[in-house]
């Protein structure tokens, strides 16, 4: 049975720019853009699995949410935490660079989205460890491919829900394998599975208290925890420390140089509690790319190993 809520934000909102930080490559299966505009997003709720489509009316202003499945009551009630509700771009101190003054501009209709759902961002992240993202996509795919099922209602066809805790738990090891996944990885998602129901229980919890108990679990760091927080928290702090290629882009963008961790932590100091918002603006200003010098690492074929 559908479900239908209609949200009208008291803000200025882009829709593909705030629900496009959810999406994990363009072959996402649980993120689909229609030919229409909408956009379909299948989520396991602790309800159930769910199909939500998403429109937005230019005229009115509205968002309009249309869910499918034992989850859509669920995720419905969280609509406006999806869209950035909670979020709060008005105190961010663009002013510090002008490449962040024009970043910021020219995306004020982009918020941090909250899915509630920690799992759900957290097995994803854990597949883009110290990989290269080709490879973490198409093991994301295929796994969800494999174990997920079909999203309810009149979903596209190729849109696929998140397998659950226990599924994940029984995937064998050839199939890791066979996804290109490593032992580290699929050893600490399973790890997570283990503690499931604990890791959704951080949902609500401050973001820094959050953040702390989900680096208590063996192999999920600083990075993987921010990637995660970004996501299911909508935590605009979030900065994703220990990436190969974000601490040179953001030091590069903001002095010319491509510099280290540390450096861009104290580059992007004057922006605490927005210095996810900071470097994401920065990822998504052309001018902001930093000269290669280096081949791109090469995806590592698993299954002849």
């Amino acid at each position: 049975m559908e479900r239908t809520r209609t949200w009208r934000p008291p803000y200025d909102l882009d829709l593909r720019l705030t629900l496009g930080q959810l999406q994990r490559g363009h072959s996402d299966p649980t993120y689909r853009v229609a030919p229409d505009g909408a956009v379909w997003r299948s989520a396991r709720t602790p309800a159930g699995p769910c199909s939500l489509r998403i429109t937005a009316s230019r005229t009115t202003g509205e968002v309009t949410g249309q869910a499918w499945g034992p989850g859509a009551e669920w995720q419905l009630d969280r609509f406006p935490d999806l869209l950035g509700a909670d979020d709060n771009p008005a105190a961010f101190p663009s002013h510090h660079h002008p490449l962040l003054h024009d970043a910021f501009r020219l995306r004020r209709g982009m918020r941090m989205p909250r899915t509630g759902l920690v799992l759900a961002a957290l097995i994803p992240s854990i597949l883009e460890q110290k990989v290269t993202t080709i490879e973490a996509r198409k093991a994301f795919r295929l796994l969800v491919h494999w174990y997920g099922e079909p999203a309810p209602g009149p979903a596209p066809a190729e849109l696929r829900v998140i397998p659950d805790a226990a599924t994940w738990a029984r995937i064998p090891t050839w199939d890791w394998h066979r996804a290109g996944v490593d032992h580290k990885r699929s050893r600490t998602i399973m790890a997570a599975v283990r503690v499931a129901p604990a890791l959704e229980r951080t949902a609500p919890l401050p973001n820094p208290e959050a953040s702390r108990l989900l680096k208590l679990v063996p192999g999920i760091g600083v990075w993987t925890t921010a990637e995660t927080m970004q996501r299911s928290h909508g935590d605009a702090d979030a900065v994703s420390v220990g990436d190969l290629h974000l601490c040179k882009q953001v030091t590069y963008a903001l002095t010319g140089t491509p510099g280290d961790d540390a450096r861009m932590l104290e580059l992007l100091a004057p922006y605490q509690g927005h210095r996810h918002r900071a470097a994401l603006l920065i990822r998504m200003s052309p001018g902001a790319k930093v000269p290669r010098k280096a081949p791109r690492f090469a995806p590592r074929n698993y299954t002849r190993i």
